[in-house]
């Protein structure tokens, strides 16, 4: 097998208590993955452990290895479990090589102990938290079926006690997807985060229930919906983009920019053309070709049996990846916004498009609303990245923008770039025909055959009105 089978670094996220967890979240799609598994402790033994950390480490040809745990509940493996892991990390280390070591976490296990470690071992540490209390207690409880809101906190606190680097994951589902600003303001200013991941909540349903595998094309009454992602979606980058940026980070945001910019990667596997790079190792060593394909049709190998790069760089694993692309529908190669989206995870893509052909994504026109309403500062901050300023001044420029023409433009250079995000310089653009004609410009979706990678191809202003 030749190394371009293989890519340089590879992802794996590794499942040492399987599908085990001391909560009951209504949406977790990962909870009925114990029926995979009839009997098991949900345990992953020494064994499985020294193979895993040995072979990641043998799969990388770069020395940066990022080690994720998640679950299920990670922590149930007990603190000794990850000491175990950090050794086999300084064993089997290469010179100069270095870790990541990050874990998924509810937080309600979290404890002074735990803290200290993740600190002293330079863990980064998701937390799930959906929102405020009401909105997160709506579906996040424990096996008892009590709320779990305090016992959150109280471990996201101990985190930010014990200086651990840590970030937030919300499950945007159908209740708190209709509070938008409450959900974000409240992380930004209650819990004080930098750092935001949005995950939509999808359960599909065949025969009216939710399924093991990702079969059936309805979905439950907890699952997100399509304009109400869009919208929710759009309220918090209206807020991020006037007040937040360079200080708030929100995952789908910074890979909208990566995208605008025609880089090669957006960050988000959802967001790129092709998939297969991120994995899943369950606790007794299977190794699933997604995190959200665990599933017999997906299952590589187990790592016990055969080495984790043969599995990685099998055929079946490239085909998984190549898929991807390969099964778009035409309308979504047709649309002028699939730079930003490329049909975003396979694992939603259950719906027929208009000419009935399979694969259109459930989300589409969520996330079609939202790339279109973000075009304009995204182009403006691509511009700005462009000529080495910070991105952070799109506040700026947006609010000389609603200021009016006068403000935008009055201290613009002739050859500097046009505020107004064209890519054009000013005296080719505003600064022409003179800043009233802003009054009546337009921006123009980008078209298909345009390249996101050229300023001058980013935008169109013409004189029509809106």
């Amino acid at each position: 097998m030749t190394n371009e089978a293989i890519p340089p670094r590879i992802h794996v996220l590794a499942k040492p208590a399987g599908a085990a967890c001391n909560l009951n979240c209504a949406y977790c799609y990962f909870l009925n993955k114990e029926r995979l598994y009839p009997g098991s402790r949900f345990r992953m033994s020494d064994e499985v452990l020294k193979n895993y950390i040995s072979q990641l480490i043998e799969s990388h040809r770069t020395d940066k290895v990022a080690v994720a745990w998640q679950g299920g509940e990670p922590t149930l493996m007990g603190i000794d479990f990850y000491r175990r892991a950090i050794e086999l990390q300084e064993k089997y280390r290469r010179p100069g090589m270095t870790f990541e070591n990050t874990m998924q976490t509810n937080g309600t296990r979290l404890n002074a102990e735990w803290c200290e470690f993740f600190r002293e071992n330079n863990f980064l540490i998701g937390i799930s938290i959906d929102g405020p209390r009401e909105l997160h207690d709506a579906h996040r409880v424990d096996k008892r079926g009590q709320p779990t809101f305090d016992r959150v906190m109280r471990g996201l606190r101990l985190l930010q006690k014990h200086g651990v680097e840590y970030n937030v994951l919300v499950t945007v589902n159908r209740i708190n997807a209709d509070h938008p600003r409450e959900v974000y303001r409240f992380l930004r200013d209650e819990v004080e985060t930098s750092w935001i991941q949005f995950i939509p909540a999808i359960e599909r349903l065949k025969d009216g229930a939710v399924s093991l595998n990702q079969e059936g094309t309805t979905v439950s009454e907890r699952t997100v919906e399509p304009e109400q992602w869009g919208n929710f979606l759009m309220a918090i980058f209206d807020e991020w983009v006037r007040h937040d940026v360079g200080k708030v980070f929100v995952q789908t945001f910074e890979a909208a920019v990566r995208n605008w910019l025609g880089l090669g990667s957006s960050g988000m596997c959802v967001f790129d053309p092709t998939c297969g790079h991120g994995l899943a190792l369950e606790h007794n060593g299977d190794l699933y070709a997604c995190d959200h394909f665990v599933e017999p049709k997906y299952l590589l190998g187990n790592i016990r049996q055969r080495h984790m790069t043969d599995l990685v760089g099998s055929e079946q694993q490239r085909q998984f990846g190549r898929d991807k692309l390969d099964t778009l529908p035409r309308t979504c190669c047709e649309c002028e916004v699939r730079f930003a989206c490329h049909g975003e995870c396979p694992k939603n893509r259950f719906l027929t498009t208009a000419d009935g052909e399979p694969g259109l994504n459930y989300l589409c026109a969520g996330y079609k609303s939202f790339f279109h309403h973000i075009d304009r500062p995204l182009k403006i901050m691509a511009q700005l990245l462009r000529r080495g300023s910070e991105a952070a001044q799109v506040m700026q420029v947006l609010d000389q923008l609603d200021a009016g023409p006068a403000a935008a433009f009055a201290k613009v250079g002739r050859n500097e770039p046009c505020p107004c995000g064209s890519g054009f310089k000013f005296k080719k653009c505003h600064g022409r025909d003179g800043i009233n004609r802003y009054k009546t410009a337009r921006v123009q979706p980008v078209r298909r055959s345009q390249t996101p990678a050229r300023a001058d191809a980013l935008e169109q202003i013409t004189s029509e009105n809106p």
